[in-house]
């Protein structure tokens, strides 16, 4: 089974509702079997390469909320990622800046080390924006984090250098719209069902559940039949 995650890496809900459906997933029989693909969206695209404001003073300038109105709103979500077990109490500082270049190594990631790289690079990036409030516009700040999850520095300084896999990032933005999907977090579950927002994980459970028996189904039995003379891998009944 397959579920396509549209998501930016300064979004908030996305990074709530990746860890609500990984908990759905710990849970679930048959995880194992489930990949996660994750694609690029841009919250912003206008934002600047060089932060001016920090994500509380984004916040207030583009909501029409004081610094007190916005802290108290940054506040809540706060609390609700403190609940899935992410201590984002720097957040308020993080910068506000654009992340495209950021979903280009997403992009380099998955090329090169395949889902688990991808995957091991999206969990870094959530960490060093929401937990350490770093900017992630800078390139420094990029191929630092890039290459403690074990991507090559060489080819992270290339593609950083370059508009490599920007492409790929406007194909799934693109994507995302021809879904119909304005807002993320999104997800696909096999090419079928489509989720927004930040769902609980109760929901992410009856999901994969339903998705999961709808791609196997069972045989129904015919009512009244019972088990009769068979051949199997041991012999055939006498």
């Amino acid at each position: 089974m397959r579920i396509d995650i549209w998501s930016d890496v300064v979004c908030p809900w996305c990074s709530i509702g990746k860890r609500r459906l990984e908990r759905a997933l710990a849970d679930f029989p048959h995880r194992d079997e489930v990949e996660m693909v994750f694609h690029s969206f841009l919250l912003d695209p206008g934002a600047p390469t060089e932060p001016t404001e920090t994500a509380q003073q984004m916040l207030a300038r583009k909501y029409g909320l004081s610094l007190e109105e916005a802290a108290e709103k940054q506040g809540a979500v706060i609390a609700v990622a403190a609940e899935l077990g992410m201590d984002w109490s720097r957040h308020p500082d993080s910068p506000h800046a654009a992340t495209v270049d950021a979903h280009r190594l997403l992009h380099l990631a998955l090329a090169e080390g395949g889902r688990g790289q991808q995957a091991a690079l999206k969990d870094a990036l959530l960490h060093a924006y929401f937990g350490e409030a770093r900017n992630l516009a800078d390139h420094d700040v990029l191929r630092e984090v890039a290459t403690g999850i074990g991507l090559d520095a060489g080819r992270v300084s290339a593609v950083l250098a370059s508009e490599e896999y920007a492409d790929a990032v406007a194909a799934d933005v693109a994507q995302a719209r021809a879904y119909g999907a304005n807002g993320v977090p999104f997800f696909v579950v096999d090419e079928k069902y489509g989720v927004s927002g930040a769902q609980p994980t109760e929901l992410f459970a009856q999901l994969l559940e339903r998705a999961w028996s709808e791609s196997r189904p069972v045989l129904a039995t015919v009512p009244g039949a019972e088990d009769a003379d068979a051949c199997g891998p041991d012999g055939c009944a006498i």
